[in-house]
């Protein structure tokens, strides 16, 4: 799964997309408008294989093939306003002191793991699939402190730890705590090149006994208005115009994800940047004319890692937010999710 564009953020995140130039701004909407907003595609990457300024990975080779295509997945989407969420989990490693074993008469293969930063041991089994291009019925393995790699004979598999634990299921308790929520754009790619400060900062304190993962979201905006979706009309059908639209809205929603994952005051966030940001908020809300924002984050397709909590939330497969936007300030709250109970 990969997305057409994807960009990053700075430690004052979105310096281009807070200060909007009035000639790039789309006409503002006289109808009210209501946006219920969902994740349409996600993928998580982990951040701390592009830490630390890397050397170029070589492609000869199935692991810095996989580190390739992580870079070209990031780089590519460098144009575009998706949002992303810093996520931390219990540091994780492939044991390759330990040994592999093999189910009798299966493809079942229990690996080897150490836990934590005490590298506590423990195993995961997971049963393989053989894939389409095999020209052999049971791989060969070989491990390394991250990734795991499969040679089927006309196919070498590389999957990273986090790969394997949230394709397999497992029960093991390990939290995907957001950290930050920041948002792709940024048009010299420094999200995909290991080198975002804020990003810096936050490895440079978690990064010992915690691993960091990426967790990028192209995001669906459905509009409610008796004009229809702006987006839909004629004066948006540029590339310019179009892009505008879509940077109101994701400063929106972005604004919106912070105040709700990282607080009324987010620890990571400076005064130039909130000041910077409740400007940028109240134009992006009279120009949309936005009266109601209703965001449901939810991971369909994240398997073992859709649970996510935070500093400020308890861990949820799906977070239900009601959002007032007026002022420059987001007030986000808690909906009861269908089916249960308020």
């Amino acid at each position: 799964m990969t997305f057409p564009e994807l960009a990053a953020t700075t430690s004052q995140p979105h310096s281009e997309p807070l200060i909007a130039l009035a000639d790039n701004l789309p006409p503002q909407q006289s109808a009210p408008q209501s946006w219920t907003v969902s994740v349409a595609d996600a993928k998580y990457h982990w951040y701390d294989l592009i830490a630390g300024f890397p050397d170029t990975p070589d492609i000869r080779d199935p692991v810095g093939r996989y580190l390739r295509r992580m870079q070209f997945e990031l780089d590519a989407a460098a144009e575009q306003h998706h949002l992303f969420c810093v996520v931390s989990r219990p540091r994780v490693r492939f044991d390759v002191k330990g040994s592999v074993q093999w189910g009798f008469f299966s493809l079942k293969l229990t690996l080897p793991l150490l836990m934590g930063a005490d590298e506590v041991r423990e195993s995961l089994t997971i049963e393989l699939k053989v894939p389409f291009a095999a020209t052999i019925k049971k791989p060969s393995v070989s491990l390394t402190a991250s990734f795991v790699t499969l040679n089927w004979g006309g196919l070498i598999e590389a999957f990273s730890i986090h790969d394997v634990l949230r394709q397999h299921a497992h029960q093991l308790k390990m939290p995907s705590k957001v950290l930050y929520v920041g948002q792709t754009h940024d048009r010299e790619g420094r999200l995909g090149k290991g080198r975002l400060p804020a990003l810096q900062k936050l490895h440079q304190q978690h990064g010992e006994h915690f691993d960091m993962l990426i967790l990028v979201q192209k995001m669906a905006v459905d509009v409610v208005c008796s004009d229809g979706d702006p987006a839909a009309q004629p004066r948006h059908a540029g590339p310019a115009a179009a892009a505008a639209l879509q940077r109101d809205r994701m400063d929106i929603v972005e604004a919106a994800l912070i105040r709700y994952f990282e607080g009324a005051a987010p620890r990571h966030r400076n005064h130039e940047e909130r000041s910077m940001r409740r400007a940028r908020l109240h134009e992006a809300q009279m120009a949309s004319n936005l009266v109601q924002l209703t965001i449901d984050v939810q991971l369909e397709q994240m398997e073992h890692y859709r649970y996510l909590c935070s500093e400020h939330v308890a861990s949820a497969r799906r977070h239900l937010l009601s959002c007032d936007v007026a002022d420059g300030e987001v007030q986000v709250s808690a909906l009861p999710l269908p089916g249960k109970k308020a």
